[in-house]
């Protein structure tokens, strides 16, 4: 769906106009397009006092991805990232010289340029002035996106005690971050729990040799998961209703994957779709839980199907699939056995809640819960489950909004504009990939930083 106000406000007359009555001027966003390079234009890395060590290591691997890393802040530079490490904070204090270095670069930000922090978690045996800078940072950067503008995101990368800042997933995450894969991401903080995971041998494919299976996939969102997906090397299989089956065999034909006609709420939708993945591909490496349904309603006015139905779609249908790839058929009998994958999409209404939605949001924060719980069943096996959870995502779906309504969805976050089914896709690319191992139970906001919930 076209953001028709985006438009206007970004050509011509309009333009002028916008900026003359002091309107909300969202940047078109800069996505992901196979062959670019990473960013454009030097990297500044800085840190604080006791950080030098973790800021070498994220140096030299930035230089690794043949970017143009600088060390000191010049005043001639534009700089297209800033990498703020400050893993050695132990006072508040600490944070003064590296955050006002930043500051002074902020003004010749590119265009699309990011800001990425790199910290180590505040927790409860941690000294009372430590545990203090720790969670400086998270205030720190959520801060620092509402102000970033022209397209510019600013996210972190929060390690956790004992792994290090050159172990896969902290680099997966920085390099995601920095990407325009990551653009309406925003304002989030992402933790790295372990040092699983491992680097891919071509960042351009790191889904080579995997086999995905994505649900929903016959339109929206489902459909940009199975194309990225593909495009990162996957074989896809897509799944959907039987009513789909014409959508969904374009799907699977365009990338080359197969479709599976399957309703996900039946006893046995775990156990066919791995006969299906295993006879048709020899393998299962990654669950994408993406079908999803709202019946919306003031929670004086819900009825039971109303209710039933969402909860039974939203979060009880994966409960099930999740239940049966865990079972003897499953990881125990080496389907998903590989450092597996599990993604699920949630959302903001799980988080902050939403006006009648009590039954998506607690279908959402159901599945939030989920995969918190279900991550430490496929540690044993080198895998993870992760959710990813859009803010408003122009979609079907909210195209039937209200117009007025959809205009103040699109306007209150960050980057003042509705996300693409794609962003999501991007979220979920990369927590199904290798080099997100260490990334354990979490769930990342794909919300442009909405204005709403955490």
């Amino acid at each position: 769906m076209t953001d028709t106000y985006l438009t206007l406000v970004n050509s011509g007359i309009s333009k002028t106009i916008a900026k003359k009555l002091g309107l909300p001027r969202p940047v078109p966003l800069r996505r992901f397009r196979p062959g670019q390079p990473l960013v454009s234009g030097p990297v500044l890395v800085l840190h604080d006092a006791a950080s030098t060590t973790d800021a070498d290591a994220v140096a030299d691997a930035l230089v690794g991805w043949d970017l143009d890393v600088r060390r000191h802040a010049g005043s001639a530079d534009r700089y297209a990232a800033v990498v703020l490490v400050l893993t050695g904070a132990s006072h508040p204090s600490d944070l003064s010289a590296p955050v006002l270095a930043t500051a002074g670069t902020l003004r010749s930000l590119a265009p699309a340029g990011r800001v990425v922090t790199v910290s180590r978690p505040a927790g409860t045996d941690d000294a009372p002035a430590v545990a203090a800078a720790r969670q400086g940072v998270d205030g720190l950067l959520r801060s620092l996106a509402k102000e970033l503008r022209g397209g510019s995101t600013g996210n972190g990368v929060v390690v956790a005690d004992g792994v290090e800042v050159g172990a896969p997933s902290v680099l997966g995450a920085l390099r995601f971050f920095l990407s325009t894969r990551s653009a309406f991401v925003d304002g989030q903080l992402l933790a790295v729990d372990s040092a699983a995971g491992t680097l891919p041998g071509d960042w351009d494919t790191p889904l080579a040799g995997r086999v995905a299976v994505v649900t929903g996939a016959a339109r929206g969102i489902g459909a940009s998961i199975a194309a990225t997906l593909a495009r990162d090397g996957a074989t896809v299989v897509a799944v959907d209703v039987p009513a789909a089956g014409e959508r969904l065999a374009h799907v699977a034909n365009s990338v080359r994957g197969s479709a599976l006609q399957l309703d996900i709420t039946a006893a046995d939708a775990g156990e066919r779709i791995i006969e299906h993945a295993v006879t048709r591909h020899g393998r299962l490496d990654v669950v994408v839980h993406n079908a999803g349904i709202t019946r919306d309603k003031l929670l004086a006015n819900m009825t039971p199907d109303r209710w039933d139905a969402v909860l039974a779609v939203n979060v009880a249908a994966q409960l099930r699939i999740d239940e049966a790839l865990l079972a003897a058929r499953g990881v125990r009998a080496g389907v998903l056995a590989d450092a597996p994958r599990i993604v699920s999409l949630a959302s903001t209404s799980g988080i902050a809640g939403n006006r009648g939605q009590t039954n998506y949001a607690a279908s959402k924060g159901g599945v939030i819960g989920m995969v918190r719980a279900t991550a430490p069943l496929l540690a044993a096996h080198g895998g993870t489950a992760n959710a990813v959870a859009p803010g408003f995502i122009e979609t079907e779906m909210t195209a039937r909004i209200p117009a007025v309504t959809r205009q103040v969805a699109r306007r209150i976050n960050s980057l003042q504009q509705g996300g693409q089914p794609v962003d999501v896709a991007e979220a979920v690319a990369f927590l199904a990939s290798p080099q997100a191992g260490g990334v354990v139970g979490r769930t990342l906001r794909v919300c442009g930083q909405n204005m709403v919930g955490a």
